[in-house]
């Protein structure tokens, strides 16, 4: 029965057992789908979208629309979170380590499957130059979190992969290559406006979201360093050591609040706004050994009079189980219910669905090469150091391909941009979006299917590399190379 708000409140009925079972029914299916697709393919989300695409329309239309739209909504509230989590948890000395070769592998992760998707879809299958730079932009992302499973699963057996060169390169380009995702989908919510006003300036439509991502992007660190850093860490942080959750999770609400409405408002994407926040609160506590933050556990955080509990241990303890098991999961079925499955299985939609999942596997690993390269750069030029150096670059094939290929699932921010195409400009057909969702299901699946095959068979060659593997502190691995000879 619908709700009706006429009288004043809204009348309590109880749930008839068909919808009840039905609810039980599907959260039990979403978290088995991820166990057993983490299994299977070591990306759980695929479970979850198939899960999805049964209970919703696509299939069996089992949940009720209103159930449908709901699970929607709660579960872009947790891409936001997951989001919002990446920026608590990044660390900005491992973005400035290897700053200009993770750019420089980023680029590459972002040009190329941009590039490849102009040749094939505008040039081969005769899709329109707005639907090549729609499903380009949705397969120029990466998927950071399945590949973190992938990698902290070896690391359970072998070494922390997270704590190598070759490592904190991909975490970084990654990440930069989500960032470039969520700039873009911004100038794709914008080309609706194009459709609805013929008339409109083209270059104000499509510069303006990249100008507010531009400006947010500069100006957020400028006055986290300058102005909102020195000010929390001089009149608020004493505070907090007394506040502690309960001042945290005030404060992460109110600036994750303040960052999506900034971001919505000026032209930006919402979730490039949630990983603002997340890394501004990360860069406000200090960093000595007598702050407040600074704890060797969340307990003692917790128990310590002088002492407070971090951002993110803050958010462990109140909203990463609820985000992990219930607002994840509907995020990843929401997917699922926008997805025209029985329409996929036509023989043009697969043959055309694998071809470009092909090229866009290699559009990612081709971000490989940067490993080479970099060697090539940065080597001497002696003609000892010159002669080891071929034996060097030849043995560097295993970071190289571990990089190109820990980059190739794309996941949950190339699925969200795949939608928004399709959903907010009328711009992207049916068939373009069938390709492009073939793509990146079939990438989701074998990178984290490969990532774990090569670390299974040379992780340790990877993390004994002298270059690319575990680093001891304050090496310079770019100077040791020169003293290779």
């Amino acid at each position: 029965m619908p709700a009706d708000g006429s009288g004043g409140f809204l009348e309590y009925h109880e749930p008839n057992i068909i919808r009840i079972l039905t609810l039980i029914s599907f959260f039990f299916f979403l978290a088995i789908s991820e166990w057993l697709a983490d299994k299977i393919f070591r990306a759980g989300l695929i479970g979850q979208i198939i899960v999805g695409l049964i209970y919703g329309v696509p299939i069996g239309n089992i949940l009720a629309p209103e159930w449908q739209e709901t699970f929607l909504a709660l579960g872009y509230i947790g891409l936001i979170l997951i989001i919002f989590e990446g920026g608590l948890t990044i660390r900005l000395d491992l973005l400035r380590q290897n700053f200009l070769l993770s750019v420089m592998a980023a680029l590459l992760g972002v040009l190329t499957p941009i590039a490849l998707s102009f040749a094939l879809l505008y040039r081969g299958f005769g899709h329109t130059a707005l639907e090549a730079f729609i499903i380009g932009t949705a397969l120029c992302s990466t998927s950071l979190g399945t590949t973190f499973v992938v990698i902290n699963s070896a690391s359970k057996t072998t070494t922390d992969f997270s704590q190598t060169r070759i490592g904190t390169v991909l975490i970084s380009a990654a990440i930069l290559d989500d960032v470039c995702g969520l700039v873009l989908v911004s100038v794709i919510h914008q080309l609706r406006g194009l459709a609805e006003d013929g008339d409109g300036n083209l270059g104000w439509i499509i510069g303006r979201p990249i100008l507010a991502s531009s400006l947010l992007a500069v100006l957020t660190p400028v006055a986290a360093k300058f102005v909102l850093g020195p000010g929390f860490r001089r009149f608020a942080e004493g505070w907090f050591a007394r506040g502690k959750h309960v001042a945290n999770i005030v404060l992460m609400v109110g600036v994750l609040s303040a960052f999506l409405a900034i971001a919505a408002y000026a032209g930006a994407s919402v979730l490039f706004g949630a990983f603002l926040a997340g890394t501004v609160l990360s860069s406000l506590p200090s960093r000595h050994p007598q702050g407040p933050f600074v704890v060797t556990s969340r307990e003692h955080g917790e128990t310590a009079r002088d002492k407070a509990p971090t951002f993110i241990h803050t958010f462990e303890k109140y909203v990463a189980d609820t985000q992990r098991y219930i607002l994840q999961p509907l995020f990843f079925a929401s997917i699922g219910f926008a997805i025209p499955f029985l329409r996929m299985w036509t023989g043009e939609m697969i043959w055309k669905g694998v071809v470009f999942a092909i090229l866009m596997l290699c559009g990612k690993l081709v971000v490989g090469v940067c490993v080479p390269i970099w060697d090539l750069i940065m080597v001497g030029g002696s003609e000892k150091v010159a002669a080891r150096r071929g034996n060097g670059i030849a043995s560097n094939w295993a970071p190289a391909t571990l990089l190109g290929t820990a980059m190739v699932a794309r996941g949950e921010i190339g699925l969200v941009i795949i939608q928004i195409g399709l959903n907010e400009t009328p711009f992207l057909s049916e068939k373009a979006f069938i390709t492009g969702i073939w793509a990146i299901m079939l990438n989701t699946i074998i990178g984290p299917l490969s990532v774990g095959v090569l670390l299974k068979r040379v992780g340790a060659k990877i993390a004994n590399d002298q270059r690319w593997g575990v680093q001891s502190k304050g090496r310079s691995t770019d100077a040791e190379s020169a003293r290779l000879a």
